[in-house]
């Protein structure tokens, strides 16, 4: 069965139908046994997040990430947030530059939690009600 990416007898793809991204083909195919796939992970905070190792991008290309850094994970009081018209300006205490959210969090965090990449703030991890204490994730 030329053209068709396999995990476990189920098919990930049908690179025989016509369409740029995973999820176009797989609408198109008659094939029954496709292999549920339960997540869309949009990001790479996403990645990190998960369990699991293995992974299939949007143009259906399986890839293994492995998580090998240690980051520390830093919590800030939330001083405002700005609402623009596509995005949110987040302005933390103790940090001189914002961060760009795609959305506001709920009135009810007032803390954020950021990943710490050499030292440096990288990326919003999540959000928090009350202070968490600081704490290392692997990436």
């Amino acid at each position: 069965m030329d053209g068709l990416l396999f995990l476990d007898h189920e098919i990930i793809d049908d690179r025989n139908m016509p369409g740029a991204t995973l999820g176009a083909r797989r609408l198109q195919t008659e094939h029954e046994n496709l292999l549920p796939l339960r997540r869309c992970i949009e990001s790479h905070l996403g990645i990190i997040k998960q369990t699991s190792k293995h992974f299939v991008d949007n143009s259906g290309r399986p890839f293994i990430y492995e998580k090998t850094k240690m980051c520390a994970l830093k919590y800030y009081k939330i001083k405002k947030v700005e609402r623009k018209t596509v995005a949110s300006i987040l302005w933390l205490k103790g940090l001189k530059r914002p961060f760009t959210i795609p959305r506001p969090p709920p009135e009810s965090y007032a803390w954020a939690g950021l990943l710490h990449l050499n030292g440096l703030p990288w990326m919003l991890y999540d959000y928090a009600e009350s202070e968490q204490k600081n704490s290392r994730k692997k990436v």
